[in-house]
């Protein structure tokens, strides 16, 4: 198997569910299909949704909810 990396597409804060009292997006060692959201990076105020470009049979995040990104680091990778 190969592992597919997550980039985060610009920099921000990068949030794994879409409000603080919901559920993530996905979890460590969760199955992912093609253009699933996996997380949000935020910049100034304004929301982006970050899609997994590939399915895969598991899912590992490299970055923790709430951490400041920058514009290419991995978020996570995914087992293709």
């Amino acid at each position: 198997m190969s592992k597919q990396e997550i980039r985060s597409p610009l920099p921000g804060v990068f949030y794994r569910s879409a409000k603080p009292d919901t559920p993530p997006y996905k979890n460590n060692g969760d199955l992912v299909a093609a253009g699933d959201t996996i997380g949000l990076v935020e910049v100034m105020k304004s929301f982006h949704e970050i899609k997994a470009d590939v399915s895969g049979s598991a899912i590992r995040f490299l970055v923790d909810n709430e951490d400041a990104v920058m514009a290419g680091d991995v978020l996570a990778e995914i087992e293709a």
